[in-house]
């Protein structure tokens, strides 16, 4: 019987890199995971465990050795680079520990160009963009550039980035782990509030205990494995 709230799942996901002796590093070692719709679930485990790296595979990011990756009944491996890329652009969305933001583009321009890329008008691009940005409390801040905002409004606006194309899951890796704790606690809001609104399903990496606490599912990460 299968569970139609699963929007994504990992299938036994091996990844080894070369070390500069040579040898192989098995940093997963046949991991497997469901993602429900419409919940926070986040992935934990020591530094080194393999974290990022699944996060990264998961989300089309990085290739794996062996194993699959299905988003809404889409393998995404199956998929050459240049499907992919449109694929990744229309159904999922990433924030990084560090924003990535475009320096020469202010908040605005950041969030539209994807919606642009993804071949809406520029008329519409903006709209979408500032609507996301008064989402998250933004409104003031449409013309500012990131040299011009604060490590917290940065990632907020990365969030908006994220939610430009109204993409099935967003994936976040360590997404408060650049911010203090005020920052990082108006973030954690952030994410239940739109899981609530809007039904953002999101997978997130964390150290962080409070965010793991506003996890609706937990996986634990140890030696390659999800424990």
């Amino acid at each position: 019987m299968t569970n139609d709230k699963i929007i994504l799942e990992a299938k036994n996901i091996h990844k080894a890199f070369l070390k500069k002796d040579e040898q192989r590093l098995e940093i997963l070692k046949g991991v497997s995971l469901q993602v429900e719709q419409g919940l926070i679930s986040v992935i934990v485990g020591a530094s080194g465990a393999g974290k990022s790296t699944l996060l990264h595979i998961m989300s089309g990011l990085d290739n794996a050795d062996q194993g699959d990756v299905v988003l809404k009944g889409t393998n995404i491996f199956s998929l050459g680079d240049d499907k992919l890329s449109k694929f990744r652009n229309r159904h999922i969305g990433f924030v990084f520990q560090f924003h990535h933001l475009l320096p020469e583009f202010d908040a605005l321009e950041n969030v539209a160009i994807p919606v642009m890329i993804s071949g809406e008008s520029r008329t519409k691009s903006f709209a979408r963009a500032n609507e996301l940005l008064n989402l998250v409390g933004l409104s003031g801040r449409l013309h500012h550039k990131p040299s011009e905002l604060s490590g917290g409004e940065q990632q907020r606006i990365a969030v908006a980035r994220a939610l430009a194309n109204n993409p099935d899951i967003v994936f976040a890796d360590e997404p408060t782990g650049n911010l203090d704790s005020v920052n990082s606690e108006m973030l954690h809001k952030l994410f239940v509030e739109l899981k609530q609104k809007l039904g953002v399903t999101f997978l997130v990496v964390t150290h962080n205990p409070e965010l793991v606490k506003l996890g609706d599912k937990v996986f634990e990460m140890k030696d390659g494995k999800i424990s």
